[in-house]
């Protein structure tokens, strides 16, 4: 999704507005999250909006939006340089990304259609049809996992695209909207809310929250380069153990280490709730 209202002005009301915002409207809760430390930061084309990120054996891909300047891309970490490019055709707005074996699946956000493409080449497969929006996209051993700007997160059968099940997620009962980009990580589903910091941990049984990641700060406030420059992009190196996020037209790609609210420093992924 990419298109939110405009951010409040700036001043002691527009922060108590913003407040009630954060924790009424979304939902988050007020409960201490876990925060992270930045390991090392990452080139990133700034001019990407970014809608899904996804590391996956040893190659970096991301899905970018915008109706006309969708793309899937593979690109060098340690550079940024773009390694193969595809440009989307202009009538869909391409939304999150995942692989699953040798393809590439991408959503698109108002079309009802996701992407399948060969992951070496890009060549495009097929497409599938679904009901409702497209925002975030990731998988399990199983299934693949779509969000729609809702609470709910639905599961799907990655060859026929039929939808098995779904879930509402929960904080301590209160439902949380606006999920948009995913990935799954040590059973648990990571989502990061969209026009905030923080990133949700789910399990994929109930839907409950087991926790938050603040990410307040990354991102300094003067390297935005707009409104909608918002965190969204969370991609696992699971070979190495590491954690990656980014931005709409972030500058660049941030491996962080999650510091936990009990201020033992760790990877978000050794956690083993699952």
């Amino acid at each position: 999704m990419s298109f939110p209202s405009p951010r409040a002005e700036r001043g002691p009301l527009s922060f108590v507005l913003f407040l009630a915002f954060l924790f009424g409207v979304h939902g988050l809760s007020a409960w201490a999250a876990d925060t992270y430390r930045i390991v090392h930061a990452y080139p990133h084309d700034q001019q990407a909006f970014t809608q899904g990120l996804i590391f996956a054996d040893g190659h970096l891909y991301e899905s970018t939006g915008i109706e006309g300047k969708s793309s899937l891309r593979e690109e060098d970490l340690e550079t940024g340089r773009i390694l193969q490019f595809h440009d989307v055709p202009s009538r869909y707005f391409a939304e999150g990304l995942t692989e699953w074996g040798n393809t590439l699946i991408q959503l698109t956000w108002q079309s009802h259609l996701a992407l399948v493409y060969d992951r070496a080449t890009f060549r495009f497969l097929r497409s599938f049809a679904f009901h409702g929006e497209g925002w975030g996209l990731t998988h399990d051993a199983k299934n693949l996992i779509l969000s729609d700007g809702s609470a709910t997160l639905r599961f799907f059968d990655p060859a026929t695209f039929r939808e098995t099940r779904r879930i509402t997620v929960k904080d301590h009962g209160k439902p949380i909207d606006q999920l948009n980009e995913l990935e799954y990580i040590h059973g648990q589903i990571y989502a990061n809310v969209w026009h905030t910091d923080h990133i949700a941990r789910i399990t994929p049984a109930t839907g409950a929250v087991l926790g938050w990641i603040d990410l307040s700060g990354l991102l300094p406030e003067s390297q935005h380069a707009n409104a909608e420059a918002v965190l969204n992009g969370i991609a696992y190196d699971a070979a190495h153990d590491r954690l990656f996020v980014t931005g709409k037209l972030w500058p660049k790609i941030f491996e962080i280490q999650m510091i936990s609210k009990s201020s033992k420093p760790s990877f978000a992924v050794r956690k083993t709730i699952h």
